[in-house]
C-alpha cells in the first residue's frame, strides 16, 4: 500500500516522481503547504547554456578556448555563462568522478527503511552523518526512504547495517545487494 503524507493543512500533497541519471526529483502540487518536499523553480536554458552543460558533462576540464570554438562564442561570454550557471544552481560544482572499483568500494548494496514518521527527520539526518551511505532518497510507497550505500567488503557492510538499525527510529531495514552495475550515469540529459 503507498504511503501518502498529509500537510500541515490535511491535505494529501501529491508528488510526480521522475527518475533522471540515477536521481530522483520531486515536484509537487502543493509545495507551500508541504514541509520535507521543496520545489526549486527551473532556470531557463538558452542554447548556449545547453552546449555549455554537454561539454562541460563531457569533461569539466575542457579549455575555455576550445569551448568557445565549439559555440561559436567568446572565451569572456564563456567565462561569464559558466559563473551564471553556478550563481544558479545548475552547476553544483566540479568535481572528479571516481572508478569506487578502483579505490576499494565495489560492495554495494540498496538498502529501503521503514521509520516512526515522528523520528523520521532524525533519521535522516543521522544518515546523512554517515559516510558509506552514498545516496539518500525519500520515497513513497511502503518505504519511507531508500539508501545507496559503498563500502570494501561484507564485513565492513555488516557494520554499516548494523549501525542503521540502531538508529532510534528505524523500524526495519530491507537490503538488497548488488551483484553487478548495469547502468550507472551520473550526466544528466540536456535537451
Amino acid at each position: 500500500m503507498p504511503r501518502l503524507r498529509k500537510s500541515a493543512g490535511g491535505s494529501v500533497c501529491v508528488a510526480i516522481i521522475f527518475l533522471s541519471s540515477g536521481h530522483v526529483n520531486f515536484f509537487n502540487e502543493s509545495a507551500s503547504n508541504s514541509p520535507g518536499m521543496k520545489v526549486k523553480p527551473s532556470v531557463v536554458l538558452d542554447e548556449i547554456d545547453k552546449g555549455l552543460l554537454r561539454i562541460l558533462q563531457d569533461n569539466a576540464k575542457t579549455p575555455y578556448s576550445k569551448i568557445s570554438r565549439q559555440l561559436g562564442i567568446s572565451e569572456a561570454t564563456v567565462h561569464l555563462r559558466i559563473r551564471k550557471l553556478l550563481k544558479q544552481g545548475v552547476i553544483k560544482r566540479f568535481q572528479a568522478i571516481v572508478d569506487p572499483e578502483k579505490v576499494g568500494k565495489d560492495v554495494v548494496a540498496i538498502v529501503a527503511l521503514t521509520v516512526d514518521p515522528k523520528k523520521y527527520e532524525n533519521v535522516l539526518a543521522k544518515l546523512k552523518e554517515m559516510p558509506d551511505v552514498y545516496d539518500i532518497y525519500d520515497v513513497t510507497g511502503e518505504y519511507y526512504t531508500i539508501l545507496k550505500i559503498r563500502v570494501g567488503s561484507r564485513e565492513e557492510l555488516t557494520k554499516v547495517l548494523d549501525e542503521i538499525g540502531g538508529i532510534e527510529g528505524v523500524e526495519s531495514t530491507r537490503t538488497m545487494f548488488v551483484l553487478r552495475t548495469v547502468k550507472e550515469e551520473s550526466r544528466i540529459r540536456i535537451d
